[in-house]
């Protein structure tokens, strides 16, 4: 068990479903702060205050690393990339598992941030995969705005100005970057996880020559252009996350329509966000076994 699960999950029992719904609906920009604690502030629970409740709810990212910015197997760094038309210029974290060289290639994974830029929490998604021997990059679509800026909150602000649409051919600039990297085997896949679960998505719709594989985790499906999905995709969703769950019954009949091979698990009693473990919405197990059968896939897809 990690550090985020020991500190988490004493308050994870006591802490009311509505408080974790609030959550995504700030999360997610429905209401603003100021509502989201005045409505936490109408709970009663024995021995949890206001402040407990929104502090286990909100990220703490010290107690989330599991792989070390500095380990020795991998070489990290930061990779500027062309996006003509997207924003121009983008930027992302770079992974490299230790051995992989031109005549060693590895298979790549793209890797995708929430609605709030490239924060602690995916840059160490990013040395996960590289330590399981993926080359992994994530960019982060505050690039153009100086960066994620140290906080959720601000970094939520900031993607909301951005245009979407630029956003998302910063991350299609970056997956063919990814196809073509002197270091890659020409194998791309993508994990994202909430809006980077819809970038994973619409990335397999639109560019079905460079992604070949995706995994989005709790993500709303592509725009448009379904019909044109070539990639296997394993879907991760949360029982408890009834807005993205209610997308997920048309998506899968186009899926089945356009004979799309895909693989979809709902986690038992997990909340949006059961992955990330900055959060009291974590869950070990079922974050476990989504990352294990997350890293089969790519095995499975990207190393043939």
């Amino acid at each position: 068990m990690n550090q985020a699960a020991e500190k988490t999950t004493p308050q994870v029992s006591s802490i009311p479903q509505e408080a974790f719904d609030w959550y995504d609906e700030y999360a997610h920009g429905d209401i603003d702060r100021r509502t989201f604690l005045s409505r936490l502030g109408t709970l009663g629970v024995t021995g949890l205050s206001l402040s407990v409740i929104a502090k286990s709810l909100t990220p703490n990212y010290a107690l989330a690393e599991q792989v070390s910015f500095n380990d020795p197997d991998l070489t990290a760094s930061y990779l500027e990339f062309e996006s003509p038309s997207g924003h121009g210029t983008g930027r992302g974290y770079l992974v490299l598992p230790k051995g992989v060289n031109a005549s060693d290639k590895a298979p790549a994974v793209l890797v995708a941030h929430e609605n709030r830029g490239l924060n602690p929490y995916i840059k160490d998604v990013a040395r996960r995969l590289a330590k399981a021997g993926f080359i992994a990059f994530a960019p982060d679509a505050l690039f153009p705005l100086g960066g994620y800026p140290g906080n959720d909150d601000e970094g939520r602000a900031m993607q909301k100005t951005l245009d979407g649409a630029k956003i998302e051919e910063d991350f299609m600039a970056a997956a063919r970057l990814l196809k073509s990297h002197e270091l890659s085997n020409g194998k791309v896949g993508m994990v994202g996880f909430c809006f980077g679960g819809y970038l994973t998505n619409s990335l397999a719709a639109n560019l079905p020559d460079v992604i070949d594989a995706g995994a989005p985790y709790y993500g709303t499906p592509a725009k448009g252009n379904i019909d044109q999905i070539k990639a296997p995709l394993q879907l991760h969703f949360a029982e408890l996350d009834k807005r993205v769950n209610a997308t997920w019954p048309a998506y899968e009949n186009a899926l089945k329509s356009n004979q799309v091979t895909y693989t979809a698990f709902t986690y038992e009693k997990a909340n949006h966000g059961f992955h990330n473990d900055s959060t009291a919405r974590y869950q070990e197990k079922n974050a476990e076994l989504a990352w294990q059968r997350t890293l089969d896939f790519f095995k499975a897809t990207l190393t043939s």
